[in-house]
């Protein structure tokens, strides 16, 4: 079964070749219903006055790209991608927090107005003054991995009986408790 695609790729298309509907659709990893509707619906140029339909891939291409542009929003500056909304949302509250992932290079994080929804925005540590010029920008320090703590397993009970695991209360078996007899 072949995986169809939700974006046709245009890169796939040679320029200087027709294709039929049906070769169209098995190049881009679309359905053969989906480019009729693009030449029915969305202004696909064809020639459709002769069987089979043909379609100049010069013409498929600056299709695809018109229609892959069309649907491209551009974020402003202050602005994150919403994946959920669809759309660039500026944070709730104007608050950022910013998590370095690299030396030069973080992600700001920041929560969407209308859906609530974290977002994210890479960032290099040479715009972080820009950022923080234009938004409430707070800068959150990486928790480190296990193996930089002193004790570097969460699991304390497998351990032996006698150690005991610190932040815990100490284990009290209920056979090692005294039972009065009478």
């Amino acid at each position: 079964m072949i995986r169809r695609n939700r974006r046709p790729d245009w890169r796939r298309i040679k320029t200087l070749r027709s294709y039929t509907i049906d070769e169209a659709a098995n190049v881009l990893h679309v359905h053969r219903n989906a480019v009729r509707y693009w030449i029915k619906k969305c202004g696909l140029p064809a020639l459709t006055d002769r069987r089979p339909h043909l379609i100049h891939g010069a013409e498929l291409v600056a299709f695809l790209k018109h229609r892959r542009e069309a649907r491209r929003r551009k974020c402003e500056s202050g602005q994150f991608f919403c994946l959920k909304c669809r759309k660039p949302q500026t944070p709730a509250a104007g608050m950022v927090d910013y998590e370095a992932i690299s030396a030069s290079r973080g992600a700001l994080v920041g929560m969407c107005p209308v859906c609530e929804t974290l977002m994210r925005r890479f960032v290099s540590q040479a715009r972080l003054d820009a950022v923080a010029r234009e938004s409430r920008l707070q800068i959150a320090h990486r928790q480190g991995s296990l193996e930089d703590t002193a004790m570097a397993t969460p699991n304390c009970h497998f351990r032996d009986e006698d150690q005991a695991c610190p932040n815990t209360m100490p284990r009290t078996s209920a056979l090692s408790a005294p039972t009065s007899r009478t």
